[in-house]
């Protein structure tokens, strides 16, 4: 790590870019995206074996036995210590979201199985931009349905 202090602003940029690529063929990101999203769908489709959706599935990221799930994930950092979640377009669209709390450098912090209706409950209808927005607070492991699943997708962040 000390190296990279002496990489110049290109050189960083390359290894970005390289890395990126790497987790690409590992079929661990699908996109050139920002890797949080793809990381999240990842981790729950391995730990869980559920059948990933096409990127332009709407309203859903995977499916299994009948379930639709909305996977969502969220890098906590030293700059934005936010927990509110990526734009919720279709509340009734999924069964079940499945949630990750990553910290700076990528390790799980708290991972859950939400039920739609306790998204319902507690999400708040954001008009300009037509979402529901979703604040992964603590208190939403102690929800009657919730279920923790970080011990799972642990598991599987080899």
């Amino acid at each position: 790590m000390d190296d990279l202090c002496t990489k110049s602003i290109p050189e960083l940029l390359v290894l970005h870019a390289t890395i990126m690529e790497e987790l690409r063929e590992r079929k661990v990101l699908r996109s050139a995206n920002n890797p949080t999203g793809d990381l999240a769908e990842y981790l729950f489709c391995s730990a869980f074996g559920w059948a990933q959706e096409n990127n332009s599935a709407k309203a859903f990221d995977a499916t299994s036995d009948g379930k639709r799930y909305q996977i969502k994930g969220r890098r906590i950092h030293r700059r934005n210590r936010s927990r509110q979640l990526s734009a919720i377009r279709d509340l009734d669209g999924f069964d079940i979201l499945a949630a990750v709390l990553f910290d700076d450098e990528y390790r799980i912090m708290r991972a859950a199985l939400i039920p739609a209706a306790v998204v319902r409950e507690h999400s708040t209808y954001i008009k300009h931009t037509n979402s529901h927005k979703f604040l992964l607070r603590d208190a939403i492991w102690d929800v009657p349905g919730v279920e923790d699943v970080t011990a799972r997708l642990r598991e599987g962040m080899c």
